[in-house]
């Protein structure tokens, strides 16, 4: 819920200060009211995708190989994440290219860095973005740079995804949260958001019957949650809170521990859930 992501919506919303999905949205479409583009001429070359565009997503997303073995996964368990099974969605880029601040000098505007790469699905399991979180060498942190996670493409309804979803679903902000939460639950179809401002417009598989909203303990993660509930029960979709103690549940999962983090999510969770879900 920092808006650290890069992504429109969340710049709109910090720079109007604007504190619902619907006012963002609305200062998007202003934003964003570009004329209607030419029709394609029958053998004119199409221009290469753009930068950020779903296409340029999918490529990036192509490129990178499987985890195992790799940085990313030295990252991951830095942050407690040791469990990856159905974890598809995740991949390692050696040199992704990160473009620097206005304020960095011309010759380091650009840099290559090791990368998590998650792929940004539709309901139907279409790539339609990326987000990148740019690495350490040794895989210990996040890279030295100003704005370590960014997202690419067509984020809004989105959302990186962990298991497929029927009838039940988990839905929070962040990877690392989901991942978190996976840890404990491996089998729990979840989906990160990546942002408040997207995770409140998050769109919903139509057989869904029961949704729980793993919320940030901030502000913003308190409107998502409000936001989507809502959406979700006017949907006649059983809605339930999933809270954590601390920030966020990677802040769970690290200062607490995996005992802990079971004990607090199998209280919040519906009891057939929890027996068929979270082990004990």
């Amino acid at each position: 819920a920092t808006g650290d992501h890069g992504d429109l919506l969340d710049l709109i919303a910090a720079r109007k200060r604007l504190h619902t999905l619907r006012d963002t949205l609305d200062e998007a479409r202003l934003f964003l009211s570009f004329p209607r583009p030419e029709p394609c001429v029958a053998g004119r070359r199409e221009p290469p995708a753009p930068t950020g565009s779903p296409e340029a997503a999918r490529r990036l997303f192509a490129m990178a190989k499987p985890i195992a073995g790799t940085i990313a996964q030295t990252y991951l368990r830095q942050r407690g994440i040791t469990d990856l099974r159905d974890c598809g969605a995740l991949r390692f880029h050696p040199r992704c290219w990160y473009r620097g601040d206005e304020d960095v000098p011309r010759d380091r505007k650009r840099d290559a860095w090791p990368a998590l790469i998650a792929a940004v699905t539709d309901l139907d399991g279409a790539i339609t973005g990326a987000h990148r979180t740019w690495l350490a060498s040794s895989g210990d942190d996040k890279a030295p740079v100003s704005s370590p996670r960014r997202a690419m493409g067509h984020l809004l309804g989105n959302a990186v995804r962990f298991g497929r979803a029927t009838d039940l679903l988990v839905a929070g902000e962040g990877i690392e949260t989901m991942l978190s939460l996976r840890q404990i639950a491996p089998d729990l179809p979840m989906a990160a958001a990546l942002s408040a401002n997207h995770l409140a417009a998050l769109r919903l598989p139509p057989t869904l019957r029961r949704l729980y909203i793993a919320r940030d303990q901030d502000p913003a993660g308190e409107r998502a949650h409000e936001t989507l509930a809502s959406r979700a029960a006017d949907l006649g979709i059983d809605v339930a809170p999933l809270e954590p103690a601390c920030d966020d549940f990677n802040d769970d999962l690290r200062r607490l521990g995996r005992a802990a983090l079971t004990a607090r999510v199998r209280s919040q969770l519906a009891p057939e859930d929890a027996a068929c879900f979270c082990a004990r």
